[in-house]
């Protein structure tokens, strides 16, 4: 597995604290209270979109102009060649910005289209999605690096800033410990750390 450096992009100072507190303890994180077009250069930015690649507002918008309306016309081809034109939420691709100080994005829907997500692991899903396909990007390709992400499904999706802080390091604390075996003891556990928030069941 290659290592990266993650950094979470979270301006709003009450998520922020949020996301400090749930990721505390894991390697190599840096929550940066700015926006998307204020990151330092990075590898790759993981947007929180929809299936269908329509990129035309939140955080998804900010990107297109930053790189241009290209960008989501080759997400939307890549959706239609690759997807059938619908891509399934937990799925992601990385697509070249033609940016060289933000040379790729990650596109990772955690909806079908906007719409409230709260009560759902679809933050998860998204996150760990992406996390794969930096990954098997990396395998093939020069290494990422850098990967920066914002608060996954806190817009459109009404997920609130400490539920997705967690859902999103749950799924990098997968990430970075993944199993050698799978047997129901791991699926156990690993389900629990995604549906649960202590004792209180929060994703159903």
């Amino acid at each position: 597995m290659f290592p990266i450096e993650l950094w979470l992009a979270v301006p709003d100072p009450d998520m922020h604290r949020c996301f400090v507190e749930r990721f505390a303890g894991l390697p190599r994180v840096d929550v940066l209270a700015c926006r998307f077009e204020e990151l330092p250069p990075h590898d790759c930015f993981v947007t929180a979109g929809n299936s269908f690649g329509m990129m035309t507002a939140g955080i998804d918008a900010a990107v297109v102009r930053v790189h241009g309306q290209q960008l989501m016309d080759q997400v939307q081809r890549r959706i239609l060649d690759d997807y059938l034109g619908e891509q399934p939420i937990g799925t992601a691709f990385l697509e070249a910005t033609g940016t060289p100080s933000r040379p790729w994005i990650a596109h990772a829907p955690t909806m079908r289209v906007p719409g409230g997500i709260d009560g759902t692991d679809r933050v998860y899903a998204a996150t760990w999605g992406a996390l794969v396909a930096i990954e098997r990007h990396s395998r093939h390709h020069d290494p990422i690096t850098t990967v920066a992400m914002p608060a996954m499904g806190t817009g459109f999706g009404g997920v609130a800033g400490s539920e997705a802080a967690r859902q999103m390091a749950a799924a990098y604390r997968h990430f970075l410990d993944p199993p050698t075996t799978l047997d129901w003891d791991v699926i156990v556990a690993r389900h629990t750390a995604i549906v649960y928030d202590g004792d209180d069941r929060v994703v159903h």
